[in-house]
């Protein structure tokens, strides 16, 4: 019995992340709005209906293809920033990195409506790097954070309220740098400080990868 589980198990998994592969490519290409149901589930190689065993709606789907790209974004920062010797200048890249993503990226933009599901898929997603830079800047005396759990909490929900403002153009896209210097007083750091951090130069990160779905060398 444990055996057939665990193939029950395995085969939902791979459907899942089959169905997200595909969702990917398809959102990628098309956008979130034009993608739809059909097109990722004929893209992943299941039945119309199966698609629907995983996630409830477009909107859930698109929601787990973008904690795959958050995770994703946090890993090729760290690229970057592991280059960087300045323990402060690692958090600004990173959170000028996802607002940048996020008001660029249509994928992106085009779920920033559900901002508080957003903000908590970030948390969770981006968190274990963010709160681990927030506090070896705080240990370094970079920073004066007590809890970074809370510090990176709020500020995913400003990340996101930012972003959908300027994508909306309530804000101008020229107000990036005022935004990510008033995320870094957050941390405790003067605001002088916080401007310096904030216009230092920005190495590119690398590309995005590419995508893995079953039949992404067939489009």
């Amino acid at each position: 019995m444990t055996e057939t589980e665990g193939r029950v198990a395995r085969r939902q998994r791979r459907n899942r992340d089959a169905l997200i592969a595909a969702a990917r490519d398809v959102m990628t290409e098309k956008g979130v709005d034009a993608a739809t149901m059909l097109e990722i589930a004929e893209r992943a190689d299941v039945g119309a209906g199966t698609v629907y065993n995983y996630f409830r709606s477009k909107d859930d789907l698109a929601i787990a293809v973008l904690e795959t790209l958050m995770h994703e974004l946090a890993l090729r920062i760290e690229v970057v920033t592991n280059t960087f010797d300045d323990p402060a200048q690692v958090y600004a890249y990173g959170i000028r990195s996802v607002l940048d993503t996020a008001t660029s990226d249509v994928r992106w933009a085009q779920m920033l409506h559900r901002s508080e599901v957003i903000a908590d898929a970030m948390f969770r997603r981006m968190g274990p790097f963010a709160i681990r830079d927030l506090r070896l800047a705080s240990q370094a005396g970079r920073f004066e954070v007590s809890n970074a759990e809370l510090v990176w909490r709020l500020t995913t929900h400003a990340l996101i309220g930012a972003s959908l403002a300027i994508t909306t153009g309530q804000l101008p896209s020229s107000a990036t740098d005022q935004i990510i210097v008033r995320l870094l007083c957050m941390t405790g750091i003067g605001a002088n400080a916080a401007v310096e951090l904030a216009a230092r130069p920005r190495p590119a990160l690398a590309p995005e990868p590419r995508p893995t779905s079953k039949t992404s060398g067939h489009r």
